[in-house]
C-alpha cells in the first residue's frame, strides 16, 4: 500500500483524507440511523394509550422526547396541550410539524458532506491525472530528450489517482443515495404517524 502511495504521488494524500471522513461519516450514519433511535416499535401506540383517559404529566412527556426524534415530534403535540388554555388541532399540528423539520435536520446531519466527497473525489482524481501528464510532458523535454523513469512517475501519477478517486467517490455516493433514501422513508411514516396522533388528541380532548 505504502509503494502505491508512493508511486501516486503527492496528489493522492487529499484523496487519502476523504477516504477516511467518508469512512466516519458512513460508520457514524449507520449508528444513528438505528430504528431505535428514529422509530421504536409501539412508540405511538403507547403514546396514544397513555392519552386514552389524560394528559401525561411534563415527566412523562420529557421522557417520551428523550426516547427518539420520532418522541420529539409526539412529544410537542402533548406540550402544546399542557401549555395552551384554548388549543386548536392547528396549534398540535403547527407544534408537531416544527419539530418535525428539526428532526429532518438531525436526520439530514453529515449527509451533505458525505455527497459532496462523492462529488469532489473524482476531480480531486483527475487533478492528480493532470499533475501526472504534466510529470510526463515535462520529463520529455530539454536536452536529454526521453526520460523512461519521470515518464513511468506521471503514468503512476495519473493512473493512480484517476481510480482512487472513482474508489472514494463511488462507495460515497453509494451510501448517500442509500441514507437519503433511508431518511425520506423515516421522514415518511414519522409523518403519517404524526397525524394519526393529532387526529386521536383532537378526538380525546375535543379540540376545535
Amino acid at each position: 500500500m505504502l509503494s502505491i502511495i508512493q508511486a501516486a504521488g503527492w496528489p493522492i494524500w487529499p484523496l487519502i483524507i476523504c477516504s477516511i471522513v467518508a469512512l466516519a461519516l458512513i460508520v457514524e450514519r449507520f449508528i444513528s440511523y438505528k430504528s431505535s433511535k428514529i422509530i421504536p416499535a409501539k412508540l405511538l401506540d403507547d403514546a396514544m394509550t397513555a392519552t386514552r383517559t389524560e394528559l401525561p404529566s411534563n415527566d412523562l412527556i420529557r421522557q417520551l422526547e428523550n426516547t427518539s426524534a420520532y418522541g420529539v415530534i409526539l412529544g410537542a403535540g402533548l406540550q402544546t396541550l399542557r401549555s395552551s388554555t384554548k388549543p386548536s388541532p392547528a396549534d398540535v399540528k403547527s407544534a408537531m410539524e416544527s419539530a418535525g423539520k428539526r428532526v429532518q435536520q438531525r436526520l439530514e446531519k453529515n449527509l451533505s458532506a458525505l455527497a459532496t466527497i462523492a462529488s469532489a473525489a473524482p476531480l480531486l482524481g483527475l487533478l492528480g491525472t493532470v499533475i501526472g501528464m504534466i510529470e510526463i510532458f515535462g520529463g520529455q523535454t530539454g536536452a536529454t530528450g526521453s526520460n523512461p523513469a519521470a515518464l513511468a512517475h506521471g503514468i503512476s501519477v495519473a493512473l493512480y489517482n484517476t481510480a482512487f478517486g472513482l474508489i472514494v467517490a463511488i462507495p460515497s455516493l453509494m451510501f448517500w443515495r442509500y441514507f437519503r433514501t433511508r431518511v425520506d422513508a423515516y421522514l415518511t411514516e414519522m409523518e403519517v404517524g404524526a397525524e394519526r396522533f393529532a387526529r386521536h388528541l383532537k378526538d380525546r380532548f375535543d379540540l376545535s
